[in-house]
């Protein structure tokens, strides 16, 4: 059984950085497409970023390129999302996402969430 446990999260002013980990187990890292989704308040949940170890590709949606890095410790199983010169809107309870095949299919595990909250 896959399972997530995201971390990281709380209250950074604008301009600041926070780093979220989360923790996997149940799968290997070369086999799944692992990433992070956000949902903001009153929004729908989006993708921020995707990664497969197995092709190196990786996937940032265009508001958080050159600020957000997405990468993995395989010894520790774990997945980090370091998030610099954060902005108010990327306050959102971020999640953490493991799939065999692509980052937000049907197949898709979710971690339990984080809240990331960035005042201006």
């Amino acid at each position: 059984e896959v399972q997530l446990q995201a971390s990281g999260g709380g209250l950074v002013q604008a301009g600041g950085s926070l780093r979220l980990s989360c923790v996997a187990s149940g799968f290997t890292f070369d086999d799944y497409a692992i990433g992070w989704f956000r949902q903001a308040p009153g929004k729908e949940r989006e993708g921020v970023v995707c990664t497969t170890n197995s092709d190196g590709y990786t996937y940032y949606i265009d508001s958080v390129k050159g600020r957000f890095f997405i990468s993995t410790d395989n010894v520790r199983n774990t997945v980090y999302l370091q998030m610099n010169s954060l902005k108010p809107e990327d306050t959102a309870v971020y999640y953490c996402v493991a799939d065999p095949a692509a980052c937000g299919s049907p197949s898709t595990s979710w971690g339990q969430g984080t809240l990331v909250t960035v005042s201006s």
